[in-house]
């Protein structure tokens, strides 16, 4: 049953491509002083900016700048107190407004280093919308950054899927629906059903043609862990399959009359029994085994249904 592993929703995608080892050492050390939440955070949001910027076909040069970028938008919070970036439950508006500032301490602090200073972009603008309504300067569309509108798309989603605890592919389309009406302009959201938003997104928050990348993004981790599950299910099979077959031999073992029978049958049972199983147990696993894998065959199921919603969502 080891193989019954949780799925990595990033581990499908290296960033091999590019020579990220050299160029991100001094960068990536950085991150050693952030609590483990966010630079776990912080890693998600590089590989979903590094293949977002794939989609879009950009330039290895910036796709390699957008990712360190990413590496680093919340470096700012390495001057946030832990009772604020640790707190469990909504924060005041006092501390949402410390909580803020880690944008500017994260840019302060890029600029008064010289091999971070190039990067400085990630953790100033990660917040901004395009719509104006973002933070700290309130910026526009106009005056955002490409790697900032990048970068705001990956880390939205990756804090959402976070804070609801994503064990699974499964119902992560309510995650891309949240983030389609902060791509739409206000008087839209209410009134335009999802699957058929179209026009004008200038005014919205997040960069729209970003949000089409990232689908394509989380489209292939659900067929990833589609494969995961595949292989697992295999396995399952395999072990029914043997048990299956251990039933059989000690059915007949218990009918047998000759003892030279019951001891051929029970000879034949210990060679197919693995670690940990036994005539008292097999029956039970057998059953966890049908059972898993019935399991399995469902979030399989539901795996591929979630790819058809999300290939159905406009934007």
């Amino acid at each position: 049953m080891g193989r019954n592993r949780e799925i990595d929703f990033y581990s499908p995608v290296s960033l091999k491509s590019y020579n990220l080892d050299q160029t991100m050492r001094y960068q990536l050390n950085m991150l050693d002083g952030l609590d483990v939440f966010t630079r776990k955070h912080c890693e998600n949001v590089a590989n979903l900016t590094c293949r977002i910027c794939e989609y879009l076909h950009l330039k290895q040069s910036f796709t390699i700048y957008a990712t360190i970028c990413a590496y680093l938008h919340d470096i700012g919070k390495l001057f946030i107190p832990s009772s604020i970036l640790q707190k469990n439950g909504p924060l005041t508006d006092e501390e949402y407004e410390v909580m803020k500032t880690h944008t500017t301490l994260g840019y302060n602090m890029c600029m008064k280093d010289l091999k971070l200073r190039p990067y400085a972009a990630g953790a100033k603008y990660h917040h901004e919308a395009l719509n104006g309504t973002g933070y700290p300067e309130g910026l526009t569309k106009k005056d955002i950054p490409y790697v900032g509108q990048i970068i705001r798309v990956a880390d939205e989603y990756d804090a959402i899927v976070s804070k609801r605890q994503y064990k699974s592919h499964i119902s992560i389309s309510d995650t891309l629906k949240i983030l389609i009406k902060n791509a739409r302009p206000d008087d839209h959201i209410k009134s335009v059903a999802l699957d058929h938003l179209s026009g004008d997104y200038r005014l919205g928050k997040i960069n729209p043609k970003v949000l089409k990348a990232l689908f394509k993004v989380v489209i292939d981790d659900t067929e990833y862990e589609i494969s995961c599950v595949l292989e697992y299910v295999s396995f399952l099979k395999d072990q029914i399959k043997r048990l299956e077959l251990v039933n059989k031999y000690y059915e007949k073992m218990q009918n047998a009359k000759k003892e030279k029978d019951k001891n051929y049958y029970l000879e034949g049972i210990k060679q197919l029994l693995q670690s940990g199983e036994s005539l008292d147990n097999f029956q039970s696993i057998f059953e966890e085994y049908k059972q898993a894998l019935t399991n399995r065959n469902n979030i399989i199921d539901g795996l591929y249904n979630e790819i058809k919603i999300i290939k159905k969502l406009r934007i």
